[in-house]
């Protein structure tokens, strides 16, 4: 009693902003008032954890002197005050040493005005000095020993069986609600029972009273359970009976076995626990074990009294077999294990294939995504390029028009000689109105490349057309100063200028000297490549009064230029620069 009376209070006030510690002795708590030795009996020592919607404390009874378990429901809810409720009239009613047993007045409220004046429920109970079989079963990782898996599992039936009796089902059987125990002194042992292997079943929030008649209905219960170890039934939230309970022990006493969560053990196809390659059992254990964890309740045991006959059987030592029984049990044995590793060849094999048939799926739909995009790249390619060689032609033939049959070309050929000769005075003039036909050329060539669309241009038509005639007037300007004639280098330095500067104002979205570099040097070398194998002209020249047959080769040359620009512009669009990206050059 001494290490007792050393001890301070708890408060189990979950509003408390002190609960702990407070003086022995104390009749209320210093900080929220709450009543500190309950029903003059009960003092709350220390919190032992929370489980659900409830808080758990251990206790010294001054009656008994010794300590026990006090539960506080600390979730202010009707259905957890019903579920509350239902734990303690079922504990209540039992008197099993597997079950914690329950003082006459272990249910009761107390009353709390702080924050605001409520009812808080408690239930004191027997304390179980011992581990959960969760906890037990971490020392064993491959699983635990089959004749002690034997031994809880008979004690659990025998459990089940006094609450079935009573039309009692559990719903949460699991390893953390087993618990091993030492015996308490208020409670007998079975016979040959020794102490510290007292199997306890623990938390009955979620037990429910069943009756016969109601199992034969279609209605459905309340939808608690937990996962991996409760039935489809009560997953579902159908009617559950004492299969149910079954079903999770059977699931409980298989990781206890192999030591391996049960959702780890099901087959992803069928949802079938695959246990027993994982460990080597008793095969009527497995066998009993596999038909209490069936999917259809039909398929399990009626009742607890089936499962403890099969278990005496199973307990019992089996006579040594003879010649004939070794060989059979051997051919069997081996028939299973070829069975086992065929089946589990033909999931292997059934997986490469599926594997297989989606890489390929994969595969062909990045083939196919694949030829999409290089057909629409062509096509939006093939379109600039044409509306460019449409708007060439159509431009020089507009600057034609304007330059040698307006006035507007005698008179541009009157500016450009009289500052001419501004600058350097008697010299006779070499330039004449064909600059007008180049400046239209910029222009058509600007105009149909931005009509397009492609390329992830802004299009920008007004800028866009300026540099255009501004690219091909100095393309023009250049051409004049380059001797001779007849090489057919000023065609190509034409080119290098005005698409160059041409490509820079198209409002491309990025690496725009790319674009530029590429389009200009690209089209100049297709040009030249053109002039050697003589498919284009070197050079043309306008006579003082041309006719329209001279305009023929002013057309082949724009409209090739903007033919180029266009391809090359593709190219780049869709293959260079997406390199470039690839290579780190955002």
């Amino acid at each position: 009693m001494s290490h007792i009376t050393q001890r301070a209070v708890h408060c189990i006030n979950p509003d408390c902003q002190r609960p702990y510690p407070q003086p022995w002795g104390n009749k209320f708590c210093n900080s929220c008032g709450t009543p500190l030795e309950l029903l003059d009996r009960y003092v709350p020592l220390q919190p032992l954890g929370s489980g659900g919607f409830a808080q758990i404390y251990t206790v010294w009874d001054e009656k008994t002197q010794t300590e026990k378990v006090l539960k506080v429901l600390v979730e202010d809810s009707p259905k957890a005050l019903e579920l509350f409720t239902q734990e303690a009239a079922v504990l209540s009613s039992l008197q099993h040493p597997g079950v914690p047993a329950v003082d006459t007045e272990g249910y009761f409220q107390v009353q709390l005005f702080n924050p605001k004046p409520h009812q808080l429920p408690c239930l004191v109970m027997e304390k179980i000095n011992g581990r959960t079989l969760e906890e037990i079963l971490k020392k064993f990782p491959q699983g635990c020993p089959e004749n002690l898996v034997i031994n809880w599992f008979a004690q659990a039936v025998e459990i089940l069986q006094e609450l079935h009796k009573r039309q009692i089902i559990h719903r949460d059987i699991k390893p953390s609600n087993l618990m091993l125990g030492t015996s308490s002194p208020t409670v007998s042992l079975p016979q040959g029972q020794i102490e510290g292997d007292r199997l306890v079943l623990i938390d009955f929030g979620g037990a429910k009273q069943f009756s016969p008649s109601k199992l034969r209905s279609q209605s459905s219960s309340t939808r608690l359970f937990s996962s991996g170890y409760s039935p489809p039934e009560q997953v579902s939230g159908s009617i559950v009976g004492p299969s149910a309970d079954f079903y999770a022990l059977g699931r409980t006493m298989i990781e206890l076995l192999t030591g391996k969560y049960p959702l780890e053990l099901e087959d992803q196809q069928t949802g079938k626990l695959v246990w027993r390659t994982a460990v080597n059992v008793n095969p009527q254990l497995a066998d009993l074990l596999d038909e209490m964890v069936q999917e259809d309740v039909r398929s399990r045991p009626a009742n607890a009294a089936m499962i403890q006959k099969r278990l005496a059987k199973i307990s019992q030592p089996l006579p040594p077999p003879g010649l004939f029984a070794q060989l059979r049990d051997r051919v069997k044995q081996a028939s299973t294990q070829v069975s086992q590793r065929f089946t589990l060849l033909i999931q292997a094999i059934e997986q490469v294939l599926a594997n297989f048939s989606q890489a390929v799926t994969k595969t062909v739909v990045f083939i196919a995504q694949t030829i999409i995009k290089i057909f629409q790249a062509c096509l939006a390619t093939i379109w600039a390029m044409i509306l460019a060689y449409v708007g060439a032609c159509f431009g020089a033939i507009a600057g034609f028009i304007l330059a040698y049959h307006t006035n507007l070309g005698r008179w541009v050929v009157e500016f450009i000689s009289s500052q001419l000769n501004q600058l350097v005075p008697n010299t006779q003039t070499v330039f004449g109105a064909d600059i007008l036909v180049f400046i239209a050329a910029g222009w058509g060539t600007a105009w149909g490349l931005t009509a397009s669309g492609c390329f992830g241009q802004r299009r920008r038509f007004l800028v866009a057309s300026l540099m255009g005639m501004i690219s091909y007037g100095f393309g023009w300007f250049i051409l004049q100063l380059i001797t001779p004639k007849d090489s057919g280098e000023g065609l190509v330095a034409v080119i290098l200028v005005a698409a160059c500067l041409l490509t820079l104002s198209l409002g491309l979205r990025s690496h725009h000297i790319v674009y530029a570099v590429l389009a200009a040097f690209g089209s100049a070398i297709a040009y030249a490549f053109l002039i050697l194998l003589r498919l284009a002209p070197p050079i043309f020249q306008f006579s003082s009064q041309p006719a329209w047959s001279e305009l023929q080769l002013p057309l082949i040359f724009f409209g090739s230029v903007g033919f180029f620009i266009s391809f090359w512009l593709g190219v780049s669009y869709y293959l260079i620069v997406p390199g470039l990206r690839l290579l780190g050059w955002r």
